[in-house]
């Protein structure tokens, strides 16, 4: 069987961009992540700048509750106190946090909507890829929807039920199109998009404090 090449050690240049704050109160703090910039730091050395120091040069309580991936913009959530870190880290362990983000695929689309159900566990020998693995991957499931589409490219509404690493980007090349300017799973696409087109559009759950139900979004910027 044919294996991907090596994926070729990406060059971080996080943007230089003030922070976006979407809500902050007493025990939470939602911010609009930009793309190319990482939630926590990296292994490596020139990898320390990203969005949890950010913040917390700003807000020395900030907490991390849960990632998006470098090149994924969009609403992320922090904790202010280790009990909402607590609550919030549940919200998302069992499943009651709701997410959705919109993506531009490669090609068309031929059906409205449909659910991608296909577990999926680490390409070892290339990590970071992930892949379809059903001998010993993890469920995951992803909802997905056509907002509008070209002859050449689909935008989507992607709803996960599984909060898996690189879901949405695996389970949209599972279905044969993948997301626009992923430089792991559509290289061919990256010289026409310098970012990856995903976005956390809206991130809904319970606030860690009074239970009320509360829902935040952040622009799509594609």
């Amino acid at each position: 069987m044919h294996k991907p090449s090596l994926i070729p050690d990406f060059a971080y240049d996080p943007p230089d961009e003030p922070l976006r704050i979407l809500h902050e109160d007493a025990a939470i703090i939602v911010v609009d992540k930009p793309a190319g910039l990482l939630t926590v730091p990296g292994k490596l050395e020139n990898r320390q700048d990203c969005l949890i120091t950010r913040l917390q040069a700003a807000r020395w309580d900030a907490l991390t509750v849960h990632r998006l991936d470098c090149d994924t913009s969009g609403v992320i959530i922090f904790a202010r106190t280790k009990q909402a870190q607590g609550f919030l880290g549940q919200e998302f362990e069992q499943r009651r946090a709701q997410k959705t983000y919109v993506a531009r695929l490669k090609g068309r689309l031929e059906r409205g909507s449909g659910t991608v159900d296909l577990p999926l566990g680490s390409d070892w020998e290339y990590r970071p890829r992930q892949k379809v693995d059903h001998v010993h991957g993890r469920p995951a499931v992803t909802d997905w929807q056509v907002i509008d589409q070209t002859d050449t490219e689909t935008r989507v509404r992607l709803k996960p039920h599984t909060g898996r690493s690189h879901q949405l980007r695996v389970h949209m090349l599972a279905l044969g199109h993948p997301i626009l300017g992923d430089q792991i799973y559509a290289p061919e696409t990256r010289d026409q998009h310098a970012r990856l087109m995903l976005h956390a559009e809206t991130l809904a759950l319970h606030h860690p404090q009074t239970g009320e139900w509360m829902s935040f979004s952040a622009p799509v910027p594609f």
